[in-house]
């Protein structure tokens, strides 16, 4: 039932000694969506990951799926996890590979081989069911991992970075094989490509120092900036005086937000595609070298910034 809360967190905590890794967690994600996953490197992501598929064991908190406490077994056979790095048998066929996982989650040997054939089929890999692990290409290795999380069924999908290291083919291939489970599982994906969060989440959580910043829709989280464009101009100078550029520029614009950092200036306000001539005018007539000039709207990653004052990568 579409909805539903399936999977629920309540102030999950762990430490690494001195480190607060995660703090006080507390979300849920409904049956059926797309659930983003974001933060900086180090922000607590797979640490929280962990603890929600039963792979941590949080200092305090809890976790339930569907009700049920994650302890249970009944709860786990409900996860599948898909992490970052790759983990397969190089000395087992796919199929081998598959089977041996299926009869872990308690599936007879026939049902493991037969959901194992239908996945690899699915994934573009039927040919290389009978191919030991070891010889396929790493986006083969990528895909064969995510059938190894699907092969006995799970209503909740874990996805850590689930494009990592792929080349631009392969990550097609996952991003379309993502959007074909969508509705079907509950996927929780965690990934540093906010435009791909934008057009495969429903919601999106971001976290930073291992504490819940905002939750919410996409759309929903880039009208928090505010209505408009964002234009970018890449100043050649070497010292900018941006009180000056605050003055002329309001004064010309009225409410808009000026930013600058590393030699690139962002203003963000309404209407300022058909401002751009009066605005460049501006800046020129401030002695200012303009090298390059980008406009565009409001994106996740502006959100992300404004929240923890850096890139997703950083």
């Amino acid at each position: 039932m579409e909805n539903e809360i399936i999977l629920q967190t309540d102030r999950l905590t762990k430490h690494y000694g001195n480190l607060a890794a995660v703090q006080d967690l507390s979300l849920e994600i409904r049956q059926g969506e797309v659930f983003g996953f974001l933060g900086p490197n180090g922000a607590g992501k797979t640490t929280s990951i962990h603890m929600m598929c039963g792979l941590l064991k949080p200092d305090s908190g809890w976790v339930r799926l569907k009700g049920i406490p994650l302890s249970s077994g009944k709860a786990r056979q409900m996860v599948g996890v898909c992490p970052q790095q790759i983990v397969i048998w190089e000395k087992q066929t796919c199929i081998e590979q598959l089977q041996f996982i299926g009869q872990m989650y308690g599936l007879s040997a026939g049902l493991s081989r037969q959901r194992g054939r239908n996945l690899l089929a699915e994934l573009n890999l039927e040919e290389k069911q009978n191919q030991l692990a070891c010889r396929l290409s790493g986006g083969m290795q990528r895909r064969l991992n995510l059938a190894l999380a699907l092969v006995h069924d799970p209503e909740i999908l874990i996805l850590d970075e689930p494009e990592a290291g792929l080349d631009p083919q392969n990550r097609v291939r996952i991003r379309e094989y993502i959007r074909s489970l969508a509705r079907r599982k509950t996927i929780i994906l965690t990934t540093h490509n906010m435009d791909e969060a934008d057009r495969l989440a429903d919601r999106v959580a971001i976290i930073d120092h291992g504490r819940l910043l905002v939750i919410d829709t996409p759309q929903a989280l880039k009208s928090r900036l505010g209505e408009g464009d964002v234009l970018e101009v890449t100043l050649n100078a070497q010292s900018v005086d941006l009180q000056q550029i605050q003055m002329t520029l309001s004064s010309l614009l009225g409410r808009i937000e000026i930013n600058l950092a590393d030699g690139s200036l962002t203003l963000r306000g309404l209407n300022l595609v058909h401002q751009l001539p009066a605005i460049l005018g501006a800046l020129e007539s401030l002695g200012l070298k303009l090298e390059d000039i980008r406009l565009r709207g409001n994106t996740l990653e502006d959100v992300f910034i404004q929240l923890t004052g850096r890139k997703l990568r950083e």
